[in-house]
């Protein structure tokens, strides 16, 4: 298969010798092999092929996790059509804006949401209309069954588009983020080899596969070695606990790890045959981290990645894995913190995080201006995160450029005040954000939740007039139940600062 960059056909290079060997098992029992993987995204290619999708097409799907949505993502691949899902919680209007700027050629939706998929369609480049549900029912599957299992593999360049995701969209429009085979294929190399992946792995994935960390991070480092799965719709502690006896690997969210400690039954006899636990998609805090590590004996990897670029750092398999830091960059990949003006802050200062390696995006789909515009001349992305790294150089994330509050005219990192909040007894955890004021421009304010005997507003400020500067120090603490959280665990302050702008 020299010479094709598909990635499609370098997993097929990574594939067990003997076919018939198990790819992964569901909650139901039901096992695939990898014969079974490999002739059901052939039928599924064939399918969408045969209903006039062509080379670079995109595939727009949006329909909930299931082992045949799994076929069709590497259906897309091999076909050499481009892999564009969708999170299954999106509306009419966000739809409507997704299929009008991806135009995709095909659309395979969940069957109860067909009707809303129908009312946005755009009017034109629409061939097909296909639906897939959880249970593997659906058109789509009807179709294929007659297709042939016999497929080639697309033949591709690297850098031709493979996936298309887009960003969250908290601030403006969501952007189209173009994927290359070259892209995915690189990071899923590196982190095999980073991680210590092998045929004789076991994943235990729950994460969705509409988001990189399920669908590129999780699938890719299983299918680059011929390892196997534990196949599970969502997460649940106390499914995961139980599939634990049976796995080599988790990788999770930092709610999956919160929600194993709450539950009394998780100890060290879980997770006794688990050599990693992965941590990515929002912040660990230390307090889970340091609590894992006393309650289980391991240490839980946390790494650093985004849509445009796969994973960008990672702490080590072996050697010191560092509580609030996302490691050092992964090989191949160069990172550095810059000021506003663009030049190299010294190790240790804040400032803004570039990155730059063949994991990271080519740019945004019909968007050359945004693309200039977040690309150095020297080749590096500006991540819009806050960071710092050590002498080791290990990075450390300390906020997000738009999560920076501005007051009087001095910046305010809000990881920094979070971490002080999140060390209090009676805190279970905090999220800082700044709110409009007439005199400081911003105001900070902390948003807490509590955790058995919680601290008092007037003992949570003062709690921070003891470490912070004063202009750091929160002006109004807010008291709620929850944080708001998208469907990869990160905490939605966009509608923190909505619910309290007036407030």
């Amino acid at each position: 298969m020299t010479g094709n960059a598909n990635l499609y056909a370098h997993f097929q290079q990574h594939f067990p010798a003997d076919l018939n060997t198990q790819l992964l098992t569901d909650v139901d029992g039901r096992s695939v092999t990898y014969l079974q993987a490999d002739e059901a995204s052939a039928r599924i290619a064939n399918t969408l092929l045969q209903l006039g999708a062509g080379r670079g097409d995109r595939i727009t799907v949006q329909v909930e996790k299931s082992v045949e949505n799994l076929y069709l993502y590497l259906a897309c691949l091999r076909a050499g059509l481009v892999y564009h899902p969708l999170n299954t919680a999106y509306t009419a209007s966000e739809l409507a804006y997704f299929l009008g700027n991806a135009e995709p050629t095909i659309v395979i939706c969940a069957s109860d949401v067909l009707v809303t998929i129908e009312s946005v369609l755009p009017a034109n480049g629409i061939k097909a209309l296909l639906t897939l549900d959880v249970d593997g029912g659906g058109t789509l599957m009807q179709q294929a069954a007659g297709a042939s299992e016999q497929a080639g593999v697309a033949q591709s360049q690297g850098d031709e588009m493979a996936a298309l995701l887009y960003s969250s969209g908290t601030t403006g429009q969501p952007k189209g983020i173009m994927l290359s085979h070259d892209n995915l294929r690189k990071n899923a190399e590196t982190l095999v080899q980073t991680w210590g992946f092998s045929a004789s792995d076991r994943l235990l994935h729950m994460l969705p596969i509409y988001h990189v960390h399920g669908l590129f991070v999780g699938l890719g480092c299983v299918l680059m070695c011929g390892a196997s799965m534990a196949w599970h719709s969502r997460f649940s502690d106390k499914a995961a606990i139980a599939a634990m006896q049976d796995c080599t690997v988790m990788m999770g969210v930092p709610t999956y790890y919160t929600r194993l400690l709450a539950n009394e039954e998780f100890g060290s006899e879980c997770c006794s045959n688990i050599r990693l636990f992965v941590s990515g998609s929002a912040p660990l805090l230390s307090e889970t981290f340091v609590e894992f590590k006393s309650r289980t004996g391991h240490t839980i990897l946390e790494r650093y990645g985004m849509t445009e670029t796969g994973m960008n750092t990672s702490n080590p398999l072996n050697g010191e894995r560092r509580a609030g830091t996302v490691g050092p960059p992964l090989p191949g990949v160069a990172v550095r913190v810059v000021d506003d003006s663009g030049g190299n802050l010294a190790v240790g200062e804040t400032g803004n995080l570039q990155v730059k390696g063949p994991n990271v995006f080519p740019g945004y789909w019909r968007m050359p201006e945004k693309t200039v515009e977040d690309f150095t001349d020297d080749g590096f992305f500006n991540t819009g995160d806050k960071a710092t790294i050590d002498p080791d150089g290990y990075v450390s994330i300390v906020g997000r450029a738009k999560d920076m509050i501005i007051t009087g005219g001095l910046n305010v990192y809000p990881k920094e005040i979070e971490l002080v909040i999140d060390d209090m007894a009676g805190i279970n955890e905090s999220a800082v954000i700044g709110v409009a004021d007439a005199d400081f421009g911003e105001a900070v304010v902390a948003v807490i939740i509590g955790n058995g005997d919680p601290p008092t507003v007037d003992e949570v400020i003062s709690h921070c007039k003891k470490q912070l500067a004063n202009f750091k120090v929160p002006k109004r603490v807010e008291v709620i139940e929850s944080l708001p959280r998208n469907a990869m665990g990160k905490v939605q302050k966009n509608l923190l600062r909505e619910r309290f702008s007036t407030a």
